[in-house]
């Protein structure tokens, strides 16, 4: 059986002989690529995978977990922010994992912004799983108290959207601060000077340094603008009373950026309660780019956020086993303002 003759025929499902039988290599070679080990050249990567391809191999999970001591298990440490954040989170990881023949377990557990037994909740998890390592999210990965329990465990971890130590393990984020700046400077562009600003959930990185560089970008507009600002928590209820006390002020903004689109939702909702046209007299953007952004009317003008793109990769670079001593990647991904129907020009 060889790459050059695939046609041969074979009884039952392909096995790793017969993919190392077909890429001309050992056994041990096909299972290095497999398991995403180190140091492995790209030319025997692309024999072993192009044999793999051929013979649709899928690899034996309960073998390789009894032959090599791991449970080709990874984890999700699940946030609060919120079901379409978190469903594409789930979904990248999840492709992650079939591409590299691992299971996948989501785990969560209560923030409730002060730290409480944070420890006592993750040792817990910890004690209950088999993970061989495990993709945290925000507000998780801006904690030092999980990620030194982690760091003590001896159990891999990849970050989504650190903030503060990025340098610490294998980490994919974006520029969230020129991204709420473009923000600011499309509301400018339409002429807007009265402008909202819908706060995302306490203790969130992500919520401070977008309204910093929201804030940051229309100061140096107009060193002396006073931005109305209410508190949103990512949620669509609490958009809804963030923006109807944003546009019950006697200086009612013509436009408010909140920092997701599920709150930027709830503006658009509370602009239907007081009759105010959307974008006629208030202009709306949001964060992320998620299911909602369409599923209101007027569209949502908003960043779009690739959630999913950054969950496949953080998973992705965990899989595939950072030698012991290697630098941690950092990761960027481009972000893209999309505006749609929610902002226009001050009537």
């Amino acid at each position: 059986m060889s790459l050059d003759d695939p046609q041969e025929k074979m009884t039952g499902p392909a096995t790793m002989q017969d993919v190392a039988a077909m890429a001309g290599v050992s056994i041990k070679s096909v299972s290095r690529v497999i398991n995403r080990e180190p140091h492995v050249s790209a030319k025997l990567r692309a024999k072993v995978d192009a044999a793999i391809a051929v013979l649709d191999y899928v690899p034996d999970l309960a073998a390789r977990s009894l032959a090599g001591g791991r449970n080709f298990e990874i984890g999700v440490l699940m946030g609060e922010m919120g079901p379409s954040y978190n469903s594409q989170v789930v979904a990248g990881v999840y492709r992650a994992c079939v591409e590299h023949q691992h299971h996948l377990r989501i785990d969560s557990f209560p923030h409730d912004g002060t730290g409480t037994d944070m420890a006592g909740h993750l040792e817990r998890i910890l004690r209950g799983s088999r993970c061989d390592g495990f993709v945290v999210v925000p507000p998780y990965c801006e904690m030092p108290e999980v990620l030194d329990l982690l760091d003590e465990h001896n159990i891999r971890y990849a970050l989504i959207s650190p903030l503060q130590d990025q340098t610490r393990a294998p980490s994919v984020r974006m520029d969230d601060v020129e991204a709420a700046r473009q923000v600011a400077e499309l509301f400018w562009k339409h002429g807007h000077r009265r402008i909202g600003l819908v706060n995302g959930r306490a203790g969130h990185q992500s919520a401070v340094i977008r309204r910093a560089g929201f804030l940051d970008r229309l100061r140096a507009f107009d060193p002396a603008m006073v931005v109305a600002e209410s508190d949103g928590a990512f949620m669509f209820d609490k958009g809804i009373e963030a923006g109807l006390a944003l546009l019950s002020r006697a200086d009612r903004p013509t436009a408010i950026f909140a920092l997701n689109d599920d709150s930027a939702a709830g503006v658009i909702a509370a602009c239907n309660q007081l009759g105010l046209k959307v974008p006629g007299q208030v202009s709306v953007a949001g964060f992320d780019d998620n299911w909602v952004a369409k599923s209101v009317w007027p569209h949502l003008t908003t960043v779009r956020q690739p959630v999913e793109e950054m969950a496949h990769l953080a998973a992705t670079l965990l899989l595939d086993r950072q030698a012991a001593g290697d630098a941690p990647t950092i990761r960027t991904l481009e972000f893209e303002l999309i505006e749609r129907q929610s902002t226009g020009p001050v009537e």
